[in-house]
């Protein structure tokens, strides 16, 4: 990794793209800390609450939440309007025409409409959250004044975050909005580790607690890179063919089916859709304006079922890990074209007919191999709240934050190293006089 990150800086193109990579961290990294105005910074620190989900909300934004700057809302406003987006790809013909028809100008087309969401997405939050702000106190002049200067404020914050992110990845190394997720988790990581050991008196017990913690994110790093790089190798052979006097094919190769094709982003797409019923339900819990509502037997099963460490919360994260996993990797593994190619050129799967009898071997192996790696992701997010909960084992970085940052970290450097490749080639062509 480090070889390839030191000839990477060797070549002009790639090095630009490192630093303008890092350039737009940087930026992001400010932008946390510019505060949102009209809102008082001491009252914020002392009204706003300090609890579990709170914490979570708040390492995956960098700090901006507890600061409550111009980047608040992060950028789960364009997750999700990108979930919602890619939902309505198989509900709406015209925009299943665009995916499917129209090529690059129809992604172009849906990427203008997920931008138009996430600034919908984001204008709504943040007229709800200008309420919870005056609620708590921590608006000296409160009133519709300061609500459209916050809604206008956290909108624009979220939609330059987009920007930076779609800037990133054409003109950076990765995936800009991945990237920005793990930027702002690594900044937390430094308090969310002072936290950890301010929680040990220095027990044996406790001491015996921060080994098995250190074993457990030991074992989860580990894990997630063996999952991230495990494939399932399909045998494929090409049977010879002469075209003119040349004889192609009669050779045999496989096709790799990655046991997690989806990375990290069912995790991210799972946490954004959570994360906001259950900081509904925590500030409605908060507020003892709505003590009348929450008596409400609907209102207080659904608070119930959001509650950060409840099972129901727990089993619906995990389970929709799992169909995001599989949401992602039908979206991106195309089967029906793989076949159609090898068919095309004379591949079959030794034992298997060409044609429907493949598609079905393909859609099936690859449905399993894709459970594994949703069960293990699924897993893996809840470890912190399972230890939490169960083992009364504090663990307040771990689970989901590490599964972003190790995975992003891994397609960043695949993407890295296939760069180095393509220059490598090409400077092999240049010397050989072949271009």
């Amino acid at each position: 990794m480090f070889q390839s990150l030191a000839n990477s800086m060797k070549i002009p193109e790639l090095r630009n793209r490192i630093l303008f990579t890092l350039g737009m961290i940087l930026v992001f990294r400010i932008g946390t800390h510019i505060p949102t105005p009209g809102i008082d910074a001491k009252l914020l620190t002392q009204n706003l609450p300090s609890s579990e989900l709170f914490s979570f909300l708040n390492m995956f934004s960098g700090g901006a939440l507890r600061r409550f700057s111009v980047f608040a809302l992060g950028i789960a406003p364009y997750i999700n309007s990108s979930i919602i987006m890619q939902l309505l790809i198989y509900v709406i013909p015209y925009l299943e025409h665009l995916a499917k028809e129209e090529g690059e100008e129809g992604r172009k087309i849906i990427s203008q409409y997920t931008r138009y969401g996430t600034v919908l997405i984001g204008a709504l939050q943040g007229f709800g959250i200008s309420f919870m702000l005056e609620r708590y106190g921590v608006v000296p002049f409160p009133g519709w004044p300061f609500k459209i200067m916050c809604v206008i404020t956290l909108t624009a914050g979220t939609a330059f975050i987009m920007w930076l992110g779609e800037q990133m990845t054409s003109r950076g190394i990765g995936n800009g909005i991945s990237i920005l997720i793990s930027a702002g988790i690594l900044a937390s990581l430094p308090e969310a580790i002072v936290h950890q050991f301010a929680l040990f008196s220095g027990a044996a017990t406790d001491v015996m607690k921060l080994l098995f913690l250190l074993f457990i994110v030991v074992a989860v790093i580990m894990g997630i890179v063996t999952v991230q790089d495990g494939v399932r190798k399909i045998p494929v052979q090409y049977a010879k063919r002469v075209v003119g006097r040349r004889v192609y094919g009669g050779q045999n190769t496989f096709i790799p089916l990655r046991v997690n094709q989806a990375g990290v982003i069912p995790v991210i797409f799972a946490s954004s859709i959570l994360l906001f019923p259950s900081m509904i339900a925590s500030w409605i819990q908060g507020l003892d304006s709505m003590q009348g509502l929450i008596s409400n037997p609907v209102i207080f099963w659904l608070l119930n079922i959001f509650n950060y460490n409840s099972v129901s919360y727990l089993f619906i994260y995990a389970l929709l890990i799992i169909f995001f996993t599989y949401f992602y990797t039908a979206i991106t593994f195309n089967i029906q074209e793989l076949s159609d190619n090898m068919k095309k050129y004379g591949g079959f799967i030794p034992g298997i007919r060409a044609g429907r009898p493949t598609v079905d071997y393909l859609e099936r192996t690859l449905s399993r191999v894709t459970l594994a790696g949703g069960i293990f992701l699924s897993v893996v997010a809840v470890i912190p709240n399972l230890l939490i909960k169960f083992m009364n084992v504090p663990f307040y970085f771990g689970g989901t934050a590490l599964l972003i940052v190790v995975g992003v970290a891994m397609d960043t450097m695949r993407q890295l190293e296939s760069h180095l490749v393509t220059r490598h080639y090409e400077g092999f062509m240049k010397k050989r006089g072949l271009r």
